[in-house]
Order: structure tokens, then sequence, then C-alpha cells
């Protein structure tokens, strides 16, 4: 099978784009565009590797015009000494047999493709010549969604950077798009949000546009070091500077829009598709309707995701790619009903499909059902979807653009999930009517699916998702080849590294160590430290001799108070649910800090009980709303601080936080000082690059 599509950057059409240059004059980018291909070299038969030359901009000026605001949003910006683990120097190399291991794998060709193209990253520079891009080539507009004011300014804040840096496609309209303020409004509620901006931005323009929309407008509970920056800004082990999730989704969709009518494609940002197809075999999305991609996945992922319930007659089993009809979809079924509903199928040896199952034939092969992840609604819909937001008052309810809309879809749907709301955040009156009313909206509409059958979907939005995919021998790891270290300084002298490490844009001076297992980014890591096991340091400073215990997830933000900048750091375990609530004050003993009663950490810390202890306005308390992170003059002292703390729970010792005043994840992103972050990861990139620069002199 010849690879072809990796949600999908294919090489030749990468050179396609990179022969096109845009000056845009409409307010959303105010620079010039040309994207170049390296030369291929004389009797070379591989694809020459492309680069793409991105756009700069002269100020942020330029990003904040591309977004005016809508009621909403200017509305919502008046609101609110233990045993060292073995450690063993980095090898970034990889073994001959991993190579030859790789290079046979699904998708290795492809696979390859991509990393070549996303490696080579020219500096920023002056437009070159070239011709206006065709209409088609490549998104006419991305928009990122935002939960809040705040969100959607360090957002902008990051894309204007990105695009004075030279990091960003040209030719495109990028928007950052905040949830209204109020109500929760969910990923479903977002995306009605963004096609009432479009219209209001572009009337009846925005109908001929091909739109990527990335929701990333959640706090990223589950995965911290994301939630001050956002997801769709996460860091990865590659490329040099390294890439983040924007860059990578923009790379692997960079082959839809040739093959897409006008519309919308819907995307998250914590996950990543890979697929292979056929040479003859190509995405499209041309249909009526929605268009979604299916991925073969066990049961029990199946359990967690979206299920289609195909029909079998439409499917061959053979080739990379076939287009389906769709009886249903199953949102976050149990394995019961996906039997009961027909959605359990067989693959055989080859990784085809064979034949769906009987019910009860549970043991013939492997079994599999068919899971979702992007979607595409065609522009038709959007504005029958659009015509229905405008018809409620005020959203007072989450919706879920996959449950909500998608189980509304195909002729074998019910209307049993309207009325069960045990799935959402809270039971809100407003929910089952909304439900009801989008399933007689959209009955009749089609799901068209394109089943995907040598694909993978990877979901990286907690810690634990995060850690395995990076540092252990994951297949994602595997197919995309991750590096151990990313753009980062370290010494030779030091057995300073655990071998499944993940260094990211980040200084580790001789005399540290770090365990294996662990991800270090964005961060400066002095001598005589210790990070244990499976740890995630993000945007630290650590030049004191210390120890960081195993599994501990340790973060520092930049914030404003009284128009000063202080420094904050927050230190949890990995395995911490910072999502847990309780409702009253007795039942906070539940609530767990590195495997010990909160109750008894405050103890510890000299901190008293009370409603005053926790931030919000609700009556919810748990780990993300407790004040107990103390506000520091300096970046390396709010570390030491916050460690101590940690270290006095783990010798169950007093220390004292009294004197301080004490912030909580909440207040620390209410208060997060984007730029102050933003320059300290410039000025390790800068010593990063004249670190390079120098040894590349002295050889």
């Amino acid at each position: 099978m010849v690879s072809r599509g990796c949600v999908g950057l294919n090489v030749e059409r990468a050179e396609s784009v990179s022969r096109a240059q845009t000056d845009c004059s409409h307010t959303a980018l105010g620079g010039r565009a040309a994207v170049t291909a390296h030369p291929q070299s004389s009797g070379s038969t591989q694809h020459p590797a492309c680069r793409l030359l991105f756009t700069d901009m002269e100020n942020d000026e330029i990003l904040a015009q591309t977004n005016p605001a809508s009621p909403s949003d200017s509305e919502a910006r008046t609101l609110r000494k233990r045993p060292r683990p073995t450690a063993t120097k980095i090898n970034s190399g990889q073994s001959a047999a991993a190579d030859c291991a790789r290079q046979r794998s699904p998708g290795s060709a492809q696979l390859q493709q991509l990393r070549t193209a996303l490696r080579v990253r020219p500096p920023p520079g002056p437009a070159l010549p070239g011709r206006a891009a065709r209409h088609g080539e490549f998104w006419d507009l991305v928009a990122i969604t935002a939960a809040d004011a705040e969100q959607e300014r360090a957002f902008r804040r990051q894309l204007a950077a990105k695009l004075r840096g030279g990091e960003l496609p040209l030719g495109v309209r990028y928007h950052v798009f905040v949830d209204p303020p109020g109500h929760k409004i969910g990923n479903g509620g977002s995306t009605l949000h963004v096609l009432q901006c479009l219209e209001n931005l572009y009337g009846d323009k925005w109908t001929s546009f091909i739109v990527l929309l990335i929701h990333s407008g959640g706090y990223s509970q589950r995965l911290p070091n994301a939630s001050a920056l956002g997801k769709i800004f996460t860091a990865l082990p590659f490329g040099d500077p390294v890439y983040q999730m924007l860059e990578l989704k923009l790379a692997m969709y960079i082959d839809f829009p040739r093959h897409m009518k006008p519309g919308i494609l819907i995307t998250c940002s914590d996950d990543i598709e890979l697929y292979s197809t056929g040479p003859t075999e190509t995405i499209t999305f041309d249909k009526p309707g929605f268009t979604a991609l299916a991925h073969p996945s066990d049961l029990a992922v199946g359990t967690t995701h979206g299920v289609f319930v195909l029909d079998p007659s439409s499917l061959s089993g053979e080739g990379g790619l076939e287009y389906a009809s769709c009886h249903r979809f199953l949102h976050k079924p149990d394995v019961q009903t996906m039997r009961r509903c027909g959605a359990v199928c067989v693959r055989r040896n080859s990784s085809q499909l064979d034949s769906f199952a009987d019910h009860s034939d549970s043991e013939v092969d492997s079994e599999c059902v068919y899971t979702d992840s992007i979607f595409y609604i065609d522009h038709g819909t959007a504005k029958q979807l659009l015509a229905f937001y405008k018809q409620i008052d005020t959203l007072c309810c989450e919706i879920d653009a996959y449950g909500d809309f998608l189980q509304a879809l195909g002729r074998g749907t019910t209307q049993d999930h309207t009325k069960n709301t045990s799935k959402a955040t809270k039971e809100e009156s407003q929910l089952a009517e909304v439900r009801q009313k989008l399933c007689s909206l959209l009955k009749g509409t089609s799901l068209n699916v394109i089943v995907l059958n040598n694909s993978k979907f990877y979901h990286i939005g907690t810690t634990q998702e995060y850690l395995f995919h990076f540092t252990s021998d994951s297949k994602l790891k595997f197919e995309l080849n991750l590096l151990p270290e990313a753009f980062s300084i370290s010494s030779d002298k030091a057995e300073t590294l655990g071998g499944s490490a993940s260094i990211i844009q980040s200084i580790l001076e001789p005399g540290c160590f770090v365990g294996p297992g662990s991800i270090i980014e964005y961060s400066r890591i002095g001598p005589g430290v210790l990070v244990g096991k499976n740890c995630i340091v993000s945007g630290s400073c650590i030049n004191l001799e210390v120890d960081i215990p195993s599994n501990c997830f340790l973060s520092s933000l930049s914030v404003k108070i009284d128009d000063q900048v202080k420094y904050v750091s927050m230190v949890f375990s990995v395995e911490d649910d910072l999502k847990k609530n309780v409702e009253l004050l007795s039942d906070t003993n539940s609530l767990r800090f590195f495997g010990v009663s909160l109750r008894e950490c405050l103890e510890l810390w000299g901190v008293q009980v009370s409603d005053q202890l926790f931030s919000g306005e609700n009556s919810q308390f748990g780990l993300w709303t407790a004040r107990i992170f103390p506000v520091c003059s300096s970046l390396s002292e709010s570390v030491r601080m916050s460690l101590n703390m940690l270290n006095s729970v783990q010798r169950v010792s007093a220390f004292t936080l009294k004197g301080f005043k004490l912030l909580s994840v909440q207040e620390m992103l209410a208060y997060k000082d984007v730029e102050d972050m933003l320059k300290f990861r410039n000025e390790i990139r800068d010593e990063i690059c004249l670190k390079r620069q120098k040894d590349k002199s002295d050889l």
C-alpha cells in the first residue's frame, strides 16, 4: 500500500502551495507570503523536502484589526532526599533496526514526508516574488475558539507573535472567537457562535469560505501546563524551533482544502489523526450535510468516543479509504449498546474489515468499531444551524458538537439522547429542548462517513496521555519520530537525562538529572536539580539544589497583580484530579493532593478551611479553586516555595504559608501575564540560538 495521506501533508501538495504567494489586502493578514521548495538533488528519486515560508507581521495591532468585536465579544471584555532514579544520556539517534521497522510500518512513507516537511523551517525574511494563491489551495480562514476574554487575549498575542516570527502560513485570515459570557455552551454552542461571528464580519461572503475551526476553549484541567496559553499552543518534541499543535494541525490538513467545497472542517486542539491510503485514493469533502472521518478502534476506545453504525453493504473492506453510509451515530456508548446496534465489526489478519459480527460472535479474530475524529459541514447545513442559533434567545446549556449534532443524523437515529442529560455537565432545563429542536432541524440530513481502514487516532489531553505519547515507546512517538531532545541545550558532562525523557526548548545545565519518562518544556534546570520519574516541568526556572519527586507536576506562571509582575508555581501529582469538586466544606477531606487528604495538607501549611479558601462564585470546592499557591517576586522563588509545600506533605512536617498572598489555579489563569511568559520562552530560545552559533563558529 502506498502511503499518501496523514490527515495529511502530501509533499507534492505542499510544493504546490509553496509556489503560491498572497498579498492579503483583507485586514485578517497584513503580511506577504510565499512557500518555497528545495530543489531536488541531482539523481535523487525521493520527493524534495519542502519548506513553508511563513508570514511576518509588524505589530500586534494587525491581528487585533482582524477580529472586530461582535457585541458578545465586547461584553466579554468587561468581565471578568530520596534515591536517584537511573539516569542515562539522551541518545537522539535511532537504531538501524528501528529505522527498518519504521519503513515497514503503515503510512511510514507518508509520515516520513511529513517529518521532512515539518523539520525544515526557514528563518523569517522578505516575501519572495510569486503569484496570488488560487482559491481553494489552502484555508480561507482559520478560527480558534476561546472560553473567555482572558483566553482570547492570550491566543491573539501568541498568534501575533507567530505571525511576526514567520511561523504561520500566509493567505489565511486568522480569528479568535470568544464564547459569549455567562453559561458554558460547549463546543457545539461555540460552533454556532462562530457561525454568527463569521456572518457578522463577512456578511454572505462567509458562505464561500473554506474554514478550519479548531476548538480550543477549554481550561485544560487534565493537562494544566496547557491551561495558561492554550492546548492549541502545546509544544511538540520535534522541529527546530519546536512546533506546537497549531502548526501540526495546519500541516496535517494541508491537502484537504483542495478537495473541499466551501464549508467548515471542525477539529479539536488536542488530537492527532494519522492514516495511510492508496495512490489513487483521495479524501474529498464535497457532499451536502455532514462528512466525518472514521477510524478503526478497540471497543474500549469506543466507550469514550463517538461510534458510527455503518451500513455493511456500503463497505468492501478493501483499500485504505472507503466512502460509507452511516445508519446511526452513537455517542460514548457502552459495549452492550455497540453490539445491540450493530456497530461492532471483525477485522481479519490483513487488518481490513471482513464482516460485521454477530451479537454472539465476539471471539473471532479482532473486533473493532469505527470511531469519530474530525468532521465537515457544508455551507448549506451551516446556514441552517445558524438560523437555528438566531432563534434561541440565549443559549444556557452545553451543546456537544459530536453528541448533539451527529447523534441527530442517520436513518436509524432516535430521540432517546434528547432526554438523557446524565452526561451533561449539569442537568439544565434548556438542554432537552435544544436537543429535540436539533433533531427536528437535522432530520434527513446526510451523515457521510469516510472510513480510513489504516488509520490511528491519538488524544493528548491528559497528563497521562501526554507522558505516555511523548516519553514511552508509544506508536505516536514511533510513527512521528518524536525526539527525546528538541531545540534544547544539555550538557555532555552529566548522566543528566533519562533515556526516555523528553526535553522541549529547555536549558539543562551540567550536574542536573532528569529521570526516565519525564517531560521538561520551556524551562531552565540548574546544577544539582534532580527530576524524578514521570514528571512534567513547564515554564520553570530552578536554580537551587532540589529533588523533584517522581510523578510530580510543576508549572510556573507569570501573573500581574496591581500592575506588578509576580510569579506563582502550581505543584500537583500527575495523577491528581483537578476536575473533582465537592459541594460541602466538610467533604474536602475527599480531595487528594499527592495522595494525601487536602485537609491534612492545609493543616501542615497553617491554612484554615473556609469558604474564603476557594475562589469562584459557585460553591464548588476542589483543587482547581483552592487558594494554596504563594505569590512570589521571582520565578525561582515561586518554584522553591511550591516544592517546599510538597516536601512538607511528603515528610509530614509543618511549612507555614502565613504572610503570603495565595492564589488558586483558577485565579492564576485570570491574572496571567502572557507577555512575560512568552518573554521567558523567547529568552530560552535566544540563548539556545546563540549557543548553537557559538558552537558552529568554534567548529
